[in-house]
């Protein structure tokens, strides 16, 4: 779908409705997004494991062994792992959730019109 647009000159020009090439929408920085949720998840896991200590009856350990490969309870290299994994965890969320939104925030959406 094309339109026709009239400068004050009065050349017209077409524009892309579909796909406008000015959005207005702004870009989500990946380097800080990636930071901000590993350190987020890496924070949350040391508190997990904190709250795993100090309540063992409501421990979350077997859950840490299937999400976290290589992690067993608990040792220093363990969490050390666990740390790394977490972190890595949270960059494949920025990498992969930045990348889709700032792809479909150029192309202004594809329900823009809603």
């Amino acid at each position: 779908m094309t339109d026709h647009v009239s400068d004050i000159g009065g050349a017209a020009r077409t524009r892309n409705l579909a796909f406008p090439q000015s959005s207005g929408a702004r870009k989500i920085r990946i380097i800080p997004l990636g930071m901000s949720l590993g350190f987020f998840l890496s924070l949350t896991f040391v508190l997990c494991v904190l709250f795993d200590l100090w309540f063992p009856s409501q421990a979350m350990n077997p859950a840490w062994s299937v999400l976290l490969p290589g992690f067993v309870w608990i040792s220093w290299t363990s969490l050390l792992l666990g740390l790394i994994e977490t972190f890595a965890y949270g960059w494949y969320i920025a990498l992969l959730f930045g990348g889709l939104y700032n792809f479909w925030a150029a192309r202004g959406g594809i329900f823009r019109s809603f």
